[in-house]
């Protein structure tokens, strides 16, 4: 009897453990429940006894995924990430629901960000070479734009080559 004292005293322990290591890194910013159970992965938690403590803090409200969803993409926006990138980033941490579209429309749009992203890296040229400007639409699309949204840039900007009429 002593031993399933100790035992239980154990998983106990471990369970408060959890529940400081998730507390204290809830407290510096939100994190994914996929987050919160790699790093405890790393600290040699196993996922059948984190799982049940991340279950009751998302009860509680202080883990949510829709509102690290809601932050995250906020931020990235911020920081001129596209629809691509930030859905992919997103499903990395286990957030497979949200739309990034719904935010955007807050701010103007994907075009004003893309706008946004190519006139803060590149200077307004009225001329580039086809290299030159394929070049910067690599650069978008790794930033995350569709290639229709780098398309309509295109136009936008009604960019002629050299040598074209």
């Amino acid at each position: 009897m002593t031993k399933m004292m100790s035992g239980s005293t154990t998983a106990i322990e471990r369970r408060r453990q959890i529940e400081a290591i998730c507390l204290r890194l809830l407290a510096r910013r939100d994190h994914s429940r996929r987050e919160l159970l790699d790093k405890l992965g790393l600290r040699g938690f196993q996922p059948s006894e984190a799982k049940p403590v991340i279950d009751a803090m998302a009860e509680q409200n202080w883990q949510n995924d829709a509102r690290y969803a809601e932050s995250y993409i906020r931020q990235r926006i911020a920081s001129g990430y596209g629809p691509v990138r930030i859905r992919y980033e997103l499903q990395q941490r286990g957030i497979t629901n949200a739309d990034p579209d719904a935010q955007i429309e807050q701010q103007g749009g994907w075009q004003n960000l893309l706008m946004g992203v190519y006139g803060k890296k590149y200077p307004e040229e009225s001329s580039l070479t086809l290299n030159e400007w394929l070049k910067r639409s690599r650069f978008l699309q790794q930033r995350g734009f569709t290639t229709d949204m780098i398309k309509w840039l295109h136009a936008e900007l009604k960019l002629r080559w050299p040598g074209s009429s």
